[in-house]
């Protein structure tokens, strides 16, 4: 662990640099909190909290998410029980438009500006564009005003092109890890292709949504030069998850990230993403817990996925929104989200 004297200088001019400029702090800084001994996070916390606040508002952004193609995936991916691959519980199964017009229906009525269209595949033929341009059509004909997002997988240049003539708001394709972790976690494809896929959207104006999962068996150091590969990307969203091990997949039996952990890690990467959207995604229920939601939203957070995830159990809409209204942040509202 660093001595106190150094942390105080990284949470002192650093942070202020970052307060003042809005500048991301770099991998060195970032891997320094990453390192703070339990007793400085609520000093991170705190920072974080005050950089969100100058940089992003007390607005918090809300969405839901619904699989139009669960399970069945060729990729490898060892943290997803998705994946064809493994020997876990979900089996492939398809989500027919009048549920997916009804699941948006029900994502607005709770107050979300965003609803994010998600498919399990390396990325999309043509029969799921299609499929996904059906569902982005009935949504708007059900009246329903949402933003919709997509999720699915590695593009090419003229898919990114049907997406943005659908109407697609933003695209979400996560790099899940640092670049040097990333043949750890992933076979069937490299850290490069997703890199090229975000590229694409960036390029082509549709907005990018890009995170990854925390607690993957990376050092902290890898913690560190993710935040930074993060920052040069520069998404407009950055997903933080945390590990939820998935019976049958290969991370099954690693273990949960510790809460002290995450919470240097929003910490952490609110510093270097001042000005992004960083949304609490999956595993901040076992990995937090109530009182973890709480501190993260108070320590970097300004966005929440509600309800379930694609394959494990979310908290209950109404608890989050209790506690955003506990805390007197602010939901966003469409309006201003356009």
């Amino acid at each position: 662990m660093p001595n106190t004297s150094t942390l105080a200088d990284i949470l002192g001019s650093a942070v202020d640099d970052v307060l003042e400029s809005g500048r991301g702090l770099d991998e060195k800084s970032v891997l320094a909190c990453l390192e703070l001994p339990d007793d400085r996070i609520p000093e991170l916390l705190a920072a974080a909290h005050a950089v969100r606040r100058r940089w992003c508002g007390d607005e918090v952004e809300v969405e839901g998410i619904v699989s139009v193609k669960t399970g069945g995936c060729p990729e490898d991916c060892h943290f997803c029980s998705q994946s064809g691959q493994f020997a876990s519980p979900v089996r492939a199964a398809t989500l027919d438009v009048p549920s997916l017009v009804r699941a948006a229906r029900e994502t607005r009525a709770t107050g979300a500006t965003e609803f994010c269209i998600v498919a399990a595949v390396r990325g999309p033929d043509q029969r799921l564009l299609d499929d996904v341009r059906a569902a982005i059509e009935a949504v708007r004909a059900d009246g329903n005003d949402i933003q919709i997002a997509c999720s699915l997988g590695i593009l090419t240049p003229e898919q990114v092109q049907q997406l943005l003539d659908m109407g697609v708001h933003r695209y979400n394709h996560n790099l899940e890890t640092a670049r040097s972790h990333f043949p750890s976690v992933v076979t069937t494809h490299t850290w490069e292709e997703r890199w090229d896929t975000l590229r694409l959207v960036r390029d082509s104006g549709m907005e990018v949504c890009c995170g990854g999962i925390l607690g993957m068996g990376e050092s902290l150091a890898q913690r560190a030069e993710f935040a930074a590969q993060l920052g040069e990307l520069g998404p407009d969203e950055v997903p933080l998850n945390f590990l939820d091990p998935r019976p049958g997949t290969p991370f099954a039996d690693l273990p949960v990230l510790s809460s002290a952990d995450a919470l240097r890690a929003i910490g952490a990467f609110r510093l270097a993403l001042p000005r992004t959207i960083l949304r609490f995604a999956g595993g901040r229920e076992v990995t937090l817990g109530d009182l973890g939601a709480r501190d993260g939203l108070l320590g970097g957070v300004n966005a929440l996925i509600v309800g379930n995830y694609l394959t494990t159990l979310g908290r209950p809409a109404d608890a989050d929104f209790a506690l955003l209204d506990e805390l007197r942040m602010p939901i966003k509202a469409l309006s201003a989200s356009l």
